[in-house]
């Protein structure tokens, strides 16, 4: 059709009810993202053996730390891209766009060479037990080749969400993740190939979404649209304000996958149940997150806008309106998905001892996520005005290693499960407070509208 897409209106009016049109597609989107993972979980754990199901929730701590950093560099794009479109300059938000492009395909097939030559170990780092081993290899090793698609994939989606679009990428989700799940029941359910089969529809599911977008890109109008002649577009600086913004955000967003990561280490040290418990926990929990971290997205790409425009003022309620979101629907999430929970958790595992250790998951981590929506509030927010770096130190020294020094000193004297949970809500207690005082500070900076 080709018709141009009606933009969101960011700069004027109402803030609330644009921030939930804007948020809602988008948190549907990650949560889509998320079920590619639940989706392997689920069908392993019933027409395959318990290994395979392990090996997937081994390696979920290891895969969510990389699409971290491919988020995270793509929120560089996205604010880079709409702080020129608050200014009024088009072209050079979509000369962005191909900027962007390059650097997305850099970054995974960067990864995806990285990740493929240390698969074996990854899994020996992380002290997964032998019979789980090789499934786990093969695996990560999948993911490792579909890297390029989901980096692609991120950054596109960011190229749409600079003006509004949410929508768009939600479609590419929703008809990637439908053939998804109908891959995996013809791999394991049909075809019984285990967790090569589970593993290769998921890589031809990110192939998918890649591709959508980027059809949908050729047919968009205006500043989105994607001519292929000008592919070879390349402009230095602009890839280094869309690195020096999109890096710090990804380390923040790897800083959680890195504490997860160590964490992982001892829990396979608890066995095979305590893997999958945590496996199906963690899945659970992303996926109800996914509409608060969705608010926090929200203001990034709002503040930067506005920021773009010089309206200081309308950046200031645009945190507060996103912080009221982000908390309050993380409070409503955090009891709703607590009893909801055990019923979630029967579709991942028949067994009672897996479910009752992801249960212990649920409460403490799901129970406090709204502190950690505060954290979300002010990191994005930050981002936003091009304060990229100072929440991810934040985020690295306060969290990382709050943990570290709980699995040294506090873990030992009582080695379960619960115990290293109940770390979660203290770390983010302590990071919420000294990242209040960082977001103060960078509102007293901030006096003048900063030009790229």
């Amino acid at each position: 059709m080709g018709k141009k897409k009606v933009e969101m209106d960011m700069l004027h009016g109402s803030i609330w009810n644009k921030m939930v049109l804007f948020a809602l597609p988008l948190g549907l989107t990650s949560m889509l993202q998320q079920l590619y993972n639940a989706a392997d979980v689920f069908f392993l754990g019933h027409f395959s053996s318990g290994n395979d199901m392990a090996a997937v929730g081994n390696s979920i701590s290891v895969i969510f730390l990389i699409v971290m950093l491919f988020v995270g560099m793509s929120i560089g794009a996205n604010v880079v891209m709409a702080r020129y479109l608050g200014q009024g300059k088009e072209d050079e938000a979509s000369n962005t766009m191909y900027t962007g492009i390059w650097v997305a395909l850099a970054v995974g097939l960067l990864v995806m060479i990285l990740g493929l030559s240390s698969t074996s170990w990854i899994v020996e780092v992380m002290a997964v037990p032998k019979e789980v081993h090789e499934p786990a290899i093969v695996y990560l090793q999948w993911y490792f080749f579909a890297m390029p698609f989901i980096s692609l994939f991120n950054f596109e989606a960011a190229f749409f969400r600079s003006k509004g679009d949410t929508a768009t990428p939600l479609w590419a989700l929703c008809l990637s993740c439908t053939f998804n799940l109908a891959g995996n029941y013809i791999a394991v359910g049909v075809l019984d190939t285990g967790i090569n089969g589970v593993a290769c529809a998921t890589l031809l599911s990110f192939m998918l979404s890649a591709s959508f977008l980027w059809f949908m890109l050729m047919r968009e109008e205006g500043v989105l649209k994607l001519r292929l002649h000008k592919l070879t577009h390349f402009e230095w600086r602009k890839a280094r304000a869309i690195v020096s913004i999109g890096l710090p955000a990804g380390i923040q967003g790897m800083v959680f996958g890195i504490a997860n990561l160590i964490f992982q280490v001892a829990i396979n040290s608890l066995g095979a149940e305590a893997m999958a418990g945590s496996a199906a926990g963690f899945t659970i929990e992303n996926n109800l997150y996914c509409f608060v971290n969705a608010f926090g997205l929200a203001a990034t790409t709002f503040i930067g806008q506005n920021f773009g425009a010089g309206n200081l003022k309308r950046c200031r309620r645009i945190f507060l309106v996103s912080f009221g979101w982000c908390t309050g629907l993380s409070l409503v999430v955090g009891v709703g998905g607590y009893f909801v929970s055990p019923w979630l958790l029967s579709f991942f595992s028949d067994s009672q001892a897996v479910v009752d250790i992801a249960m212990l998951r649920v409460f403490y981590v799901m129970g406090f996520q709204f502190i950690n929506a505060m954290i979300e509030a002010l990191s994005d927010s930050m981002r936003g005005y091009g304060w990229s770096l100072p929440p991810a130190l934040i985020a690295m020294i306060c969290i990382c290693g709050e943990r570290l020094w709980w699995l040294w000193y506090v873990y030992p004297s009582a080695p379960n499960y619960e115990t290293l949970m109940i770390t979660y809500p203290i770390s983010w207690a302590i990071t919420a407070v000294v990242l209040f005082g960082a977001y103060v500070y960078c509102l007293k900076k901030v006096v003048k509208v900063q030009t790229l």
